[in-house]
This record gives C-alpha cells, sequence and structure tokens, in this order.
C-alpha cells in the first residue's frame, strides 16, 4: 500500500507523489522561545520526529526543517521584565527546548534556522509583496492586503464574510481591512530592531516561516506541519503571503496534529492545568510521555492525565519486560545460525513465527496509513503476547526457539528505531521504573533487598513463618516478590 496522508488542504486522504522523485522535504513549525516548553509541545515535537523517522526508514531522503522564532512580542516582554535582552531570552530558551527534546528521543532535524538570521530573506518577500500590490505600509508598519488574494482562508476552510463580521477597526489602527496582517513592525523605544526600506523594526509572525521554509526547501516543498492551532492564522497567512509572492503553490500536504487535553479540559494557565515538559519529566520516564503520544492518532485530541500515564508505562513495561526475558535468554544461549524446519516448532511457536513475518508489512501498513503509531503498537502488542506464550511455554531453548526470540529482539529494535521506542537496555529501564515507583513507598530498594536476602536465608534454614511474614510485610508495603530458578526480584504491586 502506498503512503497515504490527510491533507488538512483538501480534508482528504492522499497518496503521497514527491515533488522530487527519492526525496521528501518537511517544514515544521517550532517554538517561539520566551518560556519552558508545554506538553503540547512535546506532542507536536514527538508526531513530526516519527514522520521524519518513517520517511527516511522507508527509504526518502529528508530534509527537515524546524525553526525557532527568536524575535516577537512575547520575547521582548519576558526580557523587559527581567532587565535583561531579548538574545539572553532566546538563548535560555532554546538551550531548554533542546534538553527537552533530547530527552524525549527527538532525532535532530537537519536545519534549525532562528528568525532573526533571516532577515534579508524576510524584507526581500515582503518588498516583492508591496511591488505585486500584496501589501501596503503604513506609518512604518507593512501589512498583507488579504482581499487581494483570493486563496485566502482555503486551508481553514473559514468564510471570510463570517471572519469580517467578527472583526473591526480600532480607531487609530493602521491596517485597511480588520483581517490584514503585519509583515514588519516599526519598532518602538527600546525595542530590538532592524534596518529596512520601511525604516527601523522587525518581521511579523507569519513572514518568518514563508522566509525559512523557502530558503531550504524552495518556494513549492512536500509537507509542512504543526498544531491545529496554527491552521489558522499562521498557516492561512503563510499560504497567503508565500503564494502571492511566487505565484506558485507553497505546500502541497499540510499536516496538523490534535489537542492536548487535561482531564477532558483544554490546557490553559487560566484553569491551572497547565504543564510543562520538565514537570511531567519529574513523575514519568520519558519514553512513557513518548508512548503515551504515539499511542493515538496524531490527528485526534488526546487526554492527558496520570491515569492515561500510568497506562502507558505499564503498557511499556510490559513489552519491555518481554524484551527483558529475551535478553536473559539470549546472553545465557547461544543461537545457531542453521534455522530447524517449521515442523519441527510447536503450535504456539509456529503461531509467533507467523506473527514475525506479518509483523515489518504490517507496521508498514499501519504507517502507511497516514502514520498510525496507535494501529503499529497493536501490531507490537500482539507480537509480544505470542513470544510471552512461546516462553511460557517452551521447556528448552533449541536452536529454533533461540532463532525465534532473536528474531523478536531484531524486530522490535527495527520499529523502535522509527517510533523512537525501546532503545533503552531492557533491565536497567524496568529497574529504573521499578526504584521510581519505590520512591513513592514508604520502604526503600536497600530495605527491601535486606529483607529478601532475610526472606531467602529462613527459607534456606525451613523457617517458612518467618518467611511468609517478611512476603506480607511486604505486600503490606505494596511491595511484590517474584520467585524464579534465578533468584528473587520485586516489583511495586
Amino acid at each position: 500500500m502506498p503512503l497515504r496522508v490527510y491533507n488538512t488542504l483538501t480534508g482528504e486522504k492522499e497518496i503521497f507523489v514527491p515533488l522530487t522523485p527519492g526525496k521528501a522535504g518537511m517544514y515544521v513549525c517550532g517554538v517561539t522561545v520566551y518560556d519552558y516548553c508545554h506538553i503540547g509541545h512535546a506532542r507536536a515535537g514527538v508526531v513530526f520526529d516519527i514522520i521524519y523517522r518513517y520517511l527516511k526508514y522507508v527509504g526518502y531522503d529528508v530534509t527537515y526543517v524546524r525553526n525557532y522564532t527568536d524575535i516577537d512580542d512575547k520575547i521582548i516582554k519576558r526580557a523587559n521584565q527581567e532587565g535583561t535582552d531579548y538574545r539572553t531570552i532566546a538563548d535560555r530558551y532554546i538551550q531548554a527546548f533542546d534538553e527537552d527534546m533530547a530527552r524525549l528521543g527527538l532525532a535532530k532535524p537537519t536545519v534549525e534556522p532562528k528568525a532573526t538570521d533571516h532577515i534579508d530573506g524576510i524584507i526581500a518577500i515582503i518588498e516583492t509583496l508591496v511591488e505585486k500590490g500584496h501589501a501596503y505600509t503604513s506609518e512604518g508598519d507593512v501589512y498583507y492586503a488579504v482581499d487581494t488574494f483570493p486563496g485566502y482562508l482555503k486551508l481553514s476552510g473559514r468564510a471570510m464574510e463570517e471572519m469580517q463580521a467578527g472583526a473591526r477597526v480600532e480607531v487609530g489602527d493602521r491596517k485597511r481591512n480588520p483581517m490584514d496582517f503585519a509583515l514588519w513592525k516599526g519598532s518602538k523605544p527600546g525595542e530590538p530592531y532592524w534596518s529596512s526600506p520601511w525604516g527601523e523594526g522587525r518581521p511579523g509572525w507569519h513572514i518568518e516561516c514563508s522566509a525559512m521554509s523557502m530558503k531550504f526547501l524552495g518556494k513549492t516543498f512536500d509537507f509542512h506541519g504543526g498544531g491545529k492551532d496554527l491552521v489558522f492564522p499562521h498557516h492561512e497567512n503563510e499560504i497567503a503571503q508565500s503564494e502571492a509572492a511566487n505565484g506558485c503553490q507553497f505546500v502541497r500536504y499540510w499536516l496538523h496534529n490534535g489537542f492536548v487535553n487535561i482531564n477532558a479540559e483544554k490546557m490553559s494557565k487560566s484553569l491551572g492545568n497547565f504543564f510543562t515538559i520538565r514537570d511531567v519529566l519529574q513523575k514519568y520516564d520519558p519514553e512513557t510521555l513518548r508512548f503515551f503520544i504515539l499511542s493515538a492518532h496524531y490527528r485526534s485530541p488526546i487526554d492527558f492525565s496520570d491515569q492515561n500515564l500510568d497506562e502507558s508505562q505499564a503498557a511499556l513495561e510490559r513489552i519491555y519486560s518481554c524484551l527483558a526475558a529475551i535478553d536473559e535468554l539470549l546472553q545465557s544461549n547461544a543461537v545457531s545460525s542453521e534455522m530447524a524446519v517449521v515442523e519441527h516448532l510447536s503450535p504456539v511457536g509456529q503461531e509467533l513465527q507467523e506473527k514475525l513475518t506479518q509483523l515489518i508489512p504490517r507496521f508498514v501498513d499501519a504507517m502507511d496509513d497516514d502514520f498510525n503509531s496507535a494501529q503499529a503498537l497493536g501490531v507490537v502488542f500482539e507480537t509480544v503476547r505470542s513470544t510471552n506464550r512461546f516462553l511460557a511455554e517452551t521447556t528448552e531453548m533449541t536452536p529454533i526457539a533461540l532463532s525465534l526470540i532473536a528474531r523478536v529482539r531484531h524486530l522490535c529494535n527495527e520499529i523502535g528505531s522509527v517510533l523512537g521506542l525501546f532503545n533503552s537496555k531492557p533491565s536497567v529501564w524496568l529497574d529504573g521504573i521499578k526504584r521510581a515507583k519505590a520512591d513513592q513507598l514508604d520502604m526503600t530498594p536497600e530495605q527491601i533487598e535486606r529483607l529478601i536476602v532475610e526472606r531467602a536465608e529462613a527459607r534456606a534454614s525451613r523457617n517458612f513463618k518467618r518467611s511468609d511474614e517478611i512476603r506480607d510485610l511486604l505486600l503490606t508495603h505494596g511491595i511484590q516478590l517474584l520467585d524464579s530458578v534465578q533468584g528473587t526480584t520485586w516489583n511495586v504491586k
């Protein structure tokens, strides 16, 4: 099945046909760097990271551009509040953004341009728009005249009449039409500025992305992405100014990820339900947050809550527990390069082998259906369940059994490289989760380990009464013991 993507511009799933065979160009709107990133930024980051990874996985030479807006009213306001300059604020939160995205396992884009490094390109586009009659000057500002572009609002599907009815020109407003938007803003006292044909000032928000995307991807390119909140006005305005300036299609496929709700309510600072990535990662492992984001289709809204994060962590634990069991067996047994014939497999082994044959084709089918990571994870879980049944029913690790579980490990690594999951050493990841859970208890891991040793000594001396007392004591503290031939391990119940 060919890759099909949902194009916001047409409202339909379309087969992806690259502008240049074998290549894909993708621009994603980055952050305005005036504060720490919230979980909405985490979702956009992870969503377009797997799209980037998947395009490369299926063989495209991808140029991925994600920008930083490093000059903006909010940045200037923050700088004034702190008595510093805009660059100090921008640099601080660019570094914070990079740290947060690295913790979430995002691959670095091909290019990460800053708006202030592209002032000349921004000015050149504005000059073209003025020359063509699509923009006008007004007291040091330059505005885009939306009524000169017949395709305005084609991305959002809104009606111009309704938009104009809900807007009005304030007294003293410099715009001809309340829908017109700023391309260049004349500087106010104390603000940073750059020289331009219209006087000292700085760029408007929308024009930055047009300049940076065209610089690295050309006048027309394949994918443009961002959150649904950017459809209007940001992406709508990008289309208007870019296509009016260039006289050609700007973007061929528009991709937008859904909103993040908090306990079924829209995230908002005013509602007190606003969480930064750093807030969340104080309580949850980064891979758990990533798994939670990928467990829903990228266009769907997702509901952020402790319960949903706990469920994602439990699901990821099941996968890692399976991988840990495989690693332990592979470390203690040599895998033969000679595969036994299918007839020597038990029914559960034949089931697993069939699942492994289908795993990558089904994963690709899911991702080819508009990057359906939720469905892709479902395919992984089916394989994990079959693997666990196989491990439970296999009493002897024959060469074919070892070959099968080695294949599971290899294919999970392959899928994990696309989803950005399962990259940690399973035993280390599981131990980290276990200890994080133990931190919430009233007993330290060291105390637990000492009681386990005491219990082992009691069992060795056939003091089963004391052994049972220790097990029951740990259970009252939320600690579950797991006995095996390798020894006793513990987990938080």
